[in-house]
């Protein structure tokens, strides 16, 4: 579920466009490895890939893949809320300064051409489905069936830094009964274990990381909390509750974890009533997104979301430096609440979007074959 932030859009497209008040970032480039294990009971090799996540201020995180042979580079959001892979077509006339796939040069190209359509939070999209090997990493899936866009309607698509998206939640949402790619690693036997592991970064000069059937446990502090799912369609949990000074800032306890949503998402009357109660006052661009006077970061009281098992329940805190996004802009700083209201329809809706801001602060672990998830 592709949902950013329009104020953080707006700054993104300033960047974008070459204006004089850009903003200067720093990325290093870091080469993660690539893990190795043999499993005697197939005789084969299974890989645990961990692919590098670079993060473009806060509001988009992405990793390359490849697609065909010989390989064509993509750069994708990996998305928890979503489940289809697509990328841009070379028969898409409007796709800007994307890189695109021409299937004309892959030999391991497949035809299919029915017709795609997918809606997000944040854009329509439209193309035809085409089937090929997707590479990632060193590790290879063949027969994969993705779209080919061929039209990419509004500005966080045109002007994105990245190309496509590869969906990772769950078939029962995959457009036209796509099988998601991880699940198609897992039926072939590719990944040492059914979940995956996710590290965002909020530091411009150090990457985030993708890790493909295992998590990394370097990054696993007083252990893995694991909360079960209550719905195998987004990936979706129980949120016992969300309070600031022991008041309840929620009017519905159903949440998703969502690597594609830079902020947390809520039903617009709740995260009106959170902003009021902090004082933070809406933006002119969105009713529904709030700034905060900078020099008063401070003096905002935390966070804090309460997550239950079957065996305990536990409290992440979150600090004003965890959810106030702060950019600047020339000499000025504009400093963003982490917080936006979204009315989501039934059946889906209404819920909560626990995204990049909630991401950022707890390494989270998808776990498939348990139909759970881990925060660290």
């Amino acid at each position: 579920m592709k949902v950013t932030s329009y104020l953080l859009q707006f700054l993104t497209n300033l960047f974008i466009y070459g204006s004089s008040l850009m903003i200067p970032l720093k990325q290093r480039e870091i080469q993660l490895p690539d893990y190795y294990f043999y499993d005697h009971k197939i005789m084969n090799i299974s890989l645990m890939s961990n692919i590098s996540i670079t993060d473009y201020m806060n509001a988009q995180y992405y990793g390359e893949i490849g697609i065909g042979d010989p390989l064509q580079n993509f750069n994708v959001i990996f998305d928890t809320g979503s489940s289809n892979l697509w990328v841009p077509s070379s028969e898409c006339n409007k796709c800007s300064h994307h890189q695109l796939y021409d299937h004309t040069k892959s030999s391991t190209y497949q035809k299919n051409g029915s017709d795609f359509h997918i809606e997000y939070g944040s854009g329509t999209v439209n193309g035809f489905i085409s089937q090929d090997t997707v590479t990632l990493g060193t590790l290879k899936v063949p027969k994969v069936n993705f779209a080919e866009v061929t039209k990419e309607p509004g500005l966080v698509f045109k002007e994105s830094k990245f190309d496509g998206i590869l969906g990772l939640a769950w078939r029962s949402i995959s457009i036209d009964d796509m099988e998601p790619v991880f699940n198609q690693m897992i039926d072939m036997g590719i990944v040492n274990q059914s979940l995956f592991s996710f590290y965002l970064s909020s530091d411009a000069d150090t990457n985030g990381e993708l890790l493909l059937g295992n998590y990394n446990k370097d990054r696993v502090k007083d252990g893995i909390f694991y909360v079960p799912l209550t719905s195998e369609t987004y990936w979706e949990i129980n949120m016992k509750s969300l309070s600031i000074i022991n008041q309840s800032m929620i009017s519905t306890n159903r949440a998703i974890v969502d690597t594609g949503t830079s902020l947390l998402v809520g039903p617009t009357k709740d995260i009106k009533k959170l902003a009021e109660f902090v004082g933070a006052k809406h933006i002119f661009l969105n009713k529904n997104e709030y700034t905060y006077p900078c020099e008063k970061i401070n003096e905002l009281p935390k966070i804090e979301i309460e997550l239950c098992n079957e065996k305990n329940c536990k409290i992440f805190e979150l600090y004003p430096n965890d959810y106030i996004i702060r950019q600047s802009l020339g000499n000025q700083s504009i400093c963003l609440l982490g917080f936006t209201g979204m009315d989501i329809p039934e059946p889906n809706g209404p819920l909560f979007i626990l995204g990049d801001v909630f991401i950022r602060k707890f390494y989270t672990i998808f776990d498939v074959g348990n139909q759970q998830i881990g925060f660290s």
